[in-house]
């Protein structure tokens, strides 16, 4: 499993998810786990961690989790068509993970729950995505 979250760290380069921060760090349990930092690129003027920044994470985890579901041999697109979620509590430390779980996976659609919680673990933000799974 680490040569795939090698390759998708690597296929991310250049793009938001790079620009962020974001890293894949452990796919364990049906659970695709990845960071974020909190600092100059992720906050507010403030210094809370922008809740934007927090559902980007929480759309890129639940799309690779999703992608990383699918039969690669039969090239599938995965999109994201709906997104939600509930900021409970500003985060504390350096960094957030969040932890991409399925609810639903059928044939054509995905629906993943994304736990978001700093470094002391305790929860930010809780989302659900909706993923179409495009061939």
């Amino acid at each position: 499993m680490e040569d795939v979250l090698n390759k998708m760290n690597e296929l991310c380069k250049g793009t938001l998810v790079e620009w962020l921060g974001m890293k894949f760090t452990d796919f364990k349990e049906g659970c695709l786990i990845m960071t974020m930092p909190i600092d100059h690129r992720t906050c507010r003027p403030d210094g809370a961690l922008n809740g934007g920044a927090n559902m980007a994470l929480a759309e890129t985890a639940s799309g690779a989790l999703s992608l990383l579901s699918v039969e690669p041999e039969l090239q599938f697109k995965v999109y994201g068509i709906e997104i939600n979620g509930n900021h409970v509590r500003r985060a504390e430390g350096k960094y957030v993970t969040a932890c991409a779980e399925f609810i639903h996976k059928g044939r054509r659609t995905h629906v993943v729950k994304v736990e978001i919680r700093d470094e002391y673990g305790t929860l930010v933000t809780v989302s659900r995505v909706t993923n179409i799974v495009a061939g």
